[in-house]
């Protein structure tokens, strides 16, 4: 599977009585009724670590081009209407700042490794909390309450899987514990955040910022209102677009596939 085709439901699997494995790119699994494929006996594979690096580098990325104004002040730089560059247009520190990272899997730890390079200030909410050990190398904070994450954080960053829990994570309630001055960025599922809610956020100043690579629907109509916010960056969900990410995700899908057929272990089996 790849972007999420074929869809996989009953009438497919009826039609396909021999099929032993579907091996889906990427990390998120939430497109996918694991429980159907269990009981037609298919097995399931995903490509959740190849993807981790480019992932939290893009995570990053959104984080530097929001707080800077990269967007804006590439516009301004190559429009024909400039004639000087305004002094006053400033953007926000990131090296110094406190990081919220909601969900610290492999995405989540590694955005932080790289957050400790800008001596920010990390804090993380997790299902569980990391080993002390893990916890120190970044100088992460656990935080058991995702308000108290929330409330403190000048960047939130979100990287959790899609499940019923995480559905609508972030709604009203929890855009309002965000400081005025926040930015909210989002490289985990669309559905992870209650998009209306966070339009109205966004126009009411209830939070500063957002910059999205996912969305729902992908992409979004062309009249929503969250394409009309300018304190808005959003891009085509490319977290884990590059050349080389994207051929060992394939590779790893093959491997998946063969050693499915074969009947032998398969790597990143989703259980």
């Amino acid at each position: 599977m790849w972007y999420h085709k074929p869809v996989i439901n009953e009438e497919l699997l009826q039609g396909l009585p021999n099929l032993k494995i579907v091996a889906s790119s990427g990390v998120g699994i939430d497109h996918l009724d694991l429980n159907l494929l269990s009981s037609h006996g298919v097995k399931v594979s995903n490509t959740p670590f190849v993807v981790s690096t480019d992932t939290a580098d893009f995570g990053m990325a959104l984080m530097l081009a929001s707080s800077r104004r990269l967007v804006e002040g590439c516009q301004i730089a190559v429009s024909p209407d400039t004639q000087y560059f305004p002094a006053d247009w400033l953007g926000t520190e990131v090296s110094g700042a406190t990081l919220g990272i909601v969900g610290m899997g492999t995405i989540g730890y590694k955005v932080a490794e790289r957050a400790k390079a800008f001596e920010m200030k990390i804090l993380y909410h997790n299902r569980n909390q990391r080993n002390k050990e893990e916890e120190s190398a970044v100088g992460a904070i656990y935080c058991k309450r995702i308000d108290d994450l929330l409330q403190q954080s000048d960047f939130v960053l979100l990287a959790v899987n899609l499940t019923p829990q995480t559905h609508k994570l972030i709604g009203k309630r929890e855009l309002e514990l965000m400081k005025p001055t926040a930015t909210l960025i989002n490289i985990s599922r669309g559905l992870v955040v209650d998009q209306d809610a966070l339009v109205e956020a966004l126009q009411n100043k209830v939070i500063k910022a957002a910059a999205l690579d996912v969305t729902y629907p992908e992409p979004l109509p062309r009249d929503h209102p969250l394409l009309k916010l300018e304190n808005v960056i959003i891009t085509p969900h490319i977290g884990s677009a590059t050349k080389k990410t994207r051929r060992l995700m394939m590779e790893n899908m093959i491997e998946s596939i063969k050693m499915g057929l074969t009947g032998l272990p398969v790597p990143n089996e989703v259980l």
